[in-house]
């Protein structure tokens, strides 16, 4: 069976033991979120949690877990070790949990769940961000062209499944189906065929649960809203390119006439903050409407509905145009992308080593992981972060100029 596959299929689940009465925050729940008292379950039974549901016990073991950590020094747009300020893989998965959570509790679904799924979103994440990614992908389709690749969404999966090793009982978190179906944000049809049920929405259609929806569009305002906020602060964004940017441009000439004589710190602070306002709001009314139009009344027709959480058209479009202007002017700004240029040689060199002499990879990743040679490398590199992927570098090239 293939490393990704689950061993258990769409209805060998173990089902949860019956909690000592539901914790009282579910109480209020809407009929169409997720409860953790009536969960898909775990790959593998276990006792039921004392004091917490068991959404809040997946929240728990994502947070306690090594490769949670290391989200602390791997890149979102700045390489890590280019300043201290900038957002890294770690303080993004935070705010995406901040606004995850304030968006599932105006609309009465579940926060624990909502909250789990965020903080795991990128669990899976190379070092040096999309580059790295990129650059990983690249190697496996290369070296394996039937291998499946590498997907971060699929990685992310991995890890909370198969690599982390911290219990007795189980390989990985041994997290709830719910938590496990809402990290899988996307999935090619060929790696979905190889995952049992995790998989099946992306064969025949269908929608996760709602949390699993209002985490990935919690994910996109956070990374549009802190990549300007990086980008200005890098000096590589100035506000006269952003004046011309609807969307950002009327919350800054709302922040002036308000503010006037503000300095630019708090300007482009509060300018931020009411975007993020006016997305979030947005978001909550439109996803509410769609849901009185559809009439959902459980989480299983939210699954068989089209897409429930959304924008509405105007500020989609809006945002659609400031992500345009952030592609351009940010992501392939020359000084990024001599940055990401120089990161995904590291990969790609790194990579090729370990294929050409496997006795370079540390002994625990030499043996089969579940997938074989290739894959065991790409689980090695994806859990690097920026620093020791350059560390590994220059002790195997002797490089000692990252300038």
């Amino acid at each position: 069976m293939p490393p990704e596959a689950s061993h258990l299929g769409p209805d060998q689940y173990a089902p949860m033991p019956s909690m000592r009465g539901t914790p009282s925050h579910e109480s209020w729940l809407a009929p169409y979120a997720c409860s953790a008292s009536t969960s898909g379950g775990r790959r593998q039974a276990e006792p039921p949690p004392r004091d917490r549901t068991e959404y809040q016990r997946d929240r728990d073991r994502i947070i306690h877990c090594s490769a949670f950590r290391r989200l602390e020094y791997k890149t979102q747009v700045f390489l890590n070790h280019e300043g201290d300020l900038f957002r890294t893989r770690l303080t993004h998965t935070l705010e995406v949990a901040q606004i995850a959570r304030s968006i599932a509790r105006a609309l009465r679904l579940n926060e624990d769940l909502t909250e789990a799924i965020a903080l795991a979103h990128d669990l899976g994440h190379t070092p040096f961000g999309h580059a790295g990614q990129d650059a990983l992908g690249a190697c496996m389709r290369g070296a394996d062209p039937h291998g499946g690749g590498f997907e971060h969404n699929l990685q992310s999966l991995r890890v909370v499944d198969r690599l982390e090793e911290r219990y007795a009982a189980f390989d990985g978190l041994n997290l709830c189906f719910e938590t496990r179906e809402g990290i899988l944000k996307h999935c090619s049809r060929r790696n979905a065929e190889r995952l049992g049920d995790v998989g099946a929405r992306f064969l025949r259609g269908g929608q996760p649960s709602l949390e699993a929806q209002v985490a990935n569009l919690a994910d996109e305002i956070a990374y549009n809203n802190h990549d300007i906020d990086d980008g200005l602060r890098s000096g590589l964004l100035h506000l006269e390119q952003l004046e011309d940017i609807d969307f950002f441009g009327g919350h800054l000439d709302a922040v002036r006439a308000a503010y006037p004589g503000l300095g630019q710190k708090r300007l482009v602070s509060e300018t931020i903050r009411r975007m993020i306002s006016t997305l979030i709001a947005d978001l909550i009314a439109q996803t509410q409407a769609r849901i009185d139009e559809a009439q959902v009344c459980s989480p299983a027709e939210v699954r068989a509905s089209p897409p429930l959480v959304a924008f509405s058209a105007p500020v989609r479009e809006q945002l659609t145009r400031l992500q345009q202007f952030l592609r351009q002017a940010l992501y392939r700004h020359p000084q990024v992308l001599h940055s990401t240029t120089k990161a995904a040689r590291v990969l790609r060199e790194l990579f090729t080593a370990y294929v050409d002499e496997p006795r370079l990879l540390p002994a625990d990743h030499q043996r089969d992981r579940q997938g074989g040679q290739l894959r065991g490398i790409a689980d090695y590199i994806a859990g690097m972060t920026d620093r020791y992927a350059i560390k590994e570098y220059r002790r195997l090239f002797s490089v000692h100029d990252w300038s």
